[in-house]
């Protein structure tokens, strides 16, 4: 991390913990987020100059909730509890906590009872009430000694309150959630108005700072291999060693045959003119093609894929001298999902690939630059790097490819019918201003045929399925409500320009209970 000003957040489980970090970034603080059961030396490990207790689901009153972390509190740094944090600070520090009879979830009427004494409300309009976002069962009756009630609800007496002397301010709602008017600004109050701390935290003092403690860390002599797909995150990663160490650093981009029409050339074309890298660039089609020849069931092909990535990728950095990293694209989400407390839903989703550890048969060290950055962040580091908008704002593909968007066996034949399809949703999200608007869209190839009417012949031919959806981090996404006219488009195009397929569908389900990919 840079030489800036910090803020730790304690994890208690909330949903909204992410948020809670994303917005403290967007006013220019670098945030942090630890597991409440993080040891007081990790906490000061981080030089915090403030500290933000998340909320979560459990109850303060219950045997198993999680606890205040003993000698927090006595570092004497500035203090925002929201929701459960805000219960167990009032629980700790002699208040007097309520179970609700009836849980507190949606929008709620915050009328506010000091604005001129409590800097949290600090350019807040003065009126009647301000709708905030609740999600609690407990609730604090009466606030410990020294605090002083600045806010309240119709069912909550005690909605926000404060110890001026100590710099512990604490919020029953959620500011962090875009549901509460001026959640932002009250964020930001906190950070300058009662922790005095600076603005500082910007892409390019990432990049400087980045750069220049990966140069330390690397040494002198040497050398790192990065793993290069194309994508906005391996393509950063790269960028930043190259500013570091120069040649000393080696990119091998294993191309595996399952890429998007010419999406291999234009990457490294463009990586090689613009960015002189050391780069090699892996025809593997056939190997990959060969392995999963006749496969159809969707984790095999991931298997197939990734195993022979690792060995094709282990044989080619083998031939390098003096390699001792290993260059990855891990983002924060993936390094929070892996350390989140147990309790709540923030806890553990899925392993991922690149956290915690490399393969057995890899020797080598981790060296992960993205691993403090969300997934915008890195895209705006991209911007600092002088990348084209074509890579900083390309979709996310997976790493299988097409593998996992072609349903059943996986061809050369049925390769090329999915490319074709899939240029065309690329050209028409482009052509019609959604590309930037959209998180994702893409073409699946079905394992079905069905009858349809060409000219005047009876045609028995493929289906492709469109995929479209609006996210913000991947964890959830909604389908995409695409102008009929741009579907309307696609479908046309599809059926008339790529041979052997004669109907195309609409994908309309969102994640829960789906996922953004089909397989």
């Amino acid at each position: 991390m840079s030489n800036t000003d910090s803020v730790v957040i304690l994890d208690y489980g909330s949903q909204y913990t992410q948020l809670i970090a994303r917005r403290v970034r967007e006013a220019g603080v670098y945030s942090e987020i630890l597991t409440c059961e993080a040891s007081l030396e990790e906490i000061k490990a981080r030089d915090p100059q403030a500290i933000i207790f998340s909320g979560g689901p459990a109850s303060v009153l219950g045997e198993d909730s999680p606890e205040l972390q003993q000698g927090v509190l006595e570092l004497g740094l500035p203090v925002l509890g929201i929701c459960y944090g805000m219960q167990l600070l009032a629980h700790n520090l002699g208040g007097k906590i309520t179970a609700s009879e009836d849980r507190e979830y949606g929008r709620a009427e915050l009328e506010i009872t000091s604005y001129g004494d409590c800097p949290l409300w600090d350019g807040l309009k003065e009126q009647d009430v301000h709708n905030v976002w609740m999600s609690h069962g407990d609730h604090v009756e009466e606030p410990p000694p020294g605090f002083e009630v600045v806010a309240q609800t119709p069912s909550v007496a005690v909605a926000a309150m404060a110890n001026a002397a100590k710099k512990i301010y604490c919020l029953q709602f959620h500011p962090e959630v875009a549901h509460t008017d001026d959640g932002s600004l009250i964020l930001s109050n906190f950070l300058f108005k009662v922790a005095g701390l600076s603005p500082d935290w910007t892409m390019s003092s990432f990049v400087d700072s980045n750069v220049a403690q990966l140069r330390e860390a690397i040494g002198e002599d040497e050398h790192v291999v990065c793993g290069l797909s194309g994508g906005i995150d391996s393509t950063v990663v790269a960028l930043l060693l190259h500013k570091a160490i120069g040649k000393r650093l080696t990119c091998i981009f294993v191309d595996n045959g399952l890429l998007r029409m010419n999406e291999g050339e234009e990457v490294i074309g463009y990586l090689r003119e613009h960015f002189d890298l050391n780069l090699i660039w892996v025809q593997a089609q056939d190997e990959f093609l060969g392995e999963l020849a006749g496969v159809e069931d969707p984790e095999k092909k991931r298997k197939i894929i990734g195993y022979k990535f690792i060995e094709i990728f282990d044989r080619e950095a083998a031939k390098i001298e003096n390699v001792k990293y290993l260059a990855q694209g891990t983002l924060y989400p993936d390094v929070i999902e892996s350390i989140s407390f147990k309790g709540g839903p923030s806890a553990v989703i899925k392993s991922h690939h690149n956290v915690g550890g490399l393969p057995e048969t890899m020797k080598l060290k981790l060296v992960e630059p993205l691993r403090e950055l969300f997934k915008d962040e890195v895209r705006r580091v991209a911007v600092e790097l002088g990348l084209p908008d074509s890579i900083i704002w390309r979709h996310p593909f997976p790493g299988p490819g097409l593998a996992i968007r072609i349903i059943g066996e996986i061809t050369e034949e049925r390769l090329d019918i999915l490319r074709r399809a899939d240029k065309v949703v690329q050209t028409e999200l482009h052509a019609s201003d959604w590309y930037r608007k959209v998180w994702q869209g893409f073409a699946v190839l079905l394992p079905l045929k069905t009858v349809g009417v060409m000219g005047d012949d009876r045609t028995y031919e493929n289906v492709v399925a469109l995929r479209v959806v609006d996210s913000l981090d991947a964890m959830t996404a909604d389908w995409t409500r695409l102008p009929s006219e741009v579907l309307a488009k696609m479908s046309n195009r599809i059926i008339n320009e790529v041979k052997g397929v004669n109907r195309v569908v609409f994908d309309i389900s969102s994640k829960p209970p789906g996922t953004i990919e089909w397989e």
